[in-house]
């Protein structure tokens, strides 16, 4: 019998990572609690910073017409599916970090003023200018649609899902619900109590759905 694997990640990444789990063997079940949606926003005078930080693909999909005019600046880009995304829509990736926001701006010293595109819900970066571009909004979900955690690994890629989660699933045992998470912040926002949890070796979602099929 294959695992049962919840992915609450929002679209287009809940596919992927569906994908890679059929892959692996296993049978997913697409559950995303948020949306990522485009935000209004002002483009800034390029010649004021050195280069884009991007943590997210969703800012790369949702910034619109007012990347191409930043594209002369060089990306710094959180991690590897950052890059891709930011590759393919024609910018000049200089550093991909392999840990988190704060990680890859310590890295980032040739780059001293940076312009980061971000998301409404975000951890601050000290030095960093952050303009918003799009934003993650809860979507609402069937009463019964949590049940499918039962007995199940639940993929969590951010803490806010691990937040969410955490309430939405309050009426399930969580003796009978085990967590894979992206990171240890992630696995903390998901409180204690569950049958076990997980930590992705590398903060990515192939190490994600390694870790959650090997539980």
């Amino acid at each position: 019998m294959r695992p049962r694997a919840l992915v609450l990640r929002p679209a287009p990444g809940n596919a992927r990572t569906c994908a890679a789990l059929v892959a692996a063997g296993a049978e997913p079940v697409a559950l995303p609690l948020f949306e990522t949606v485009p935000i209004a926003w002002q483009l800034p005078d390029a010649g004021a910073f050195d280069a884009l930080l991007l943590t997210s693909a969703a800012a790369v999909r949702h910034a619109g017409d007012g990347l191409s005019a930043l594209g002369a600046l060089p990306v710094v880009a959180v991690g590897d599916a950052t890059a891709t995304a930011a590759r393919a829509a024609g910018l000049n990736v200089t550093l991909v970090g392999q840990g988190d926001a704060a990680s890859v701006v310590a890295r980032a010293a040739a780059w001293p003023r940076l312009l980061h595109l971000a998301g409404r819900e975000r951890v601050a970066q000290p030095g960093v200018t952050a303009i918003t571009v799009y934003a993650s909004e809860a979507l609402d979900l069937p009463p019964a649609a949590l049940g499918a955690a039962r007995g199940a690994v639940v993929l969590l890629h951010s803490a806010r899902a691990a937040a969410r989660f955490a309430l939405l699933s309050r009426a399930i045992p969580r003796a009978t619900i085990r967590l894979a998470a992206l990171s240890p912040a992630v696995a903390a926002a998901a409180g204690e109590g569950w049958r076990s949890v997980a930590i992705a070796a590398t903060p990515d979602d192939a190490a994600l759905v390694r870790v959650a099929i090997d539980r």
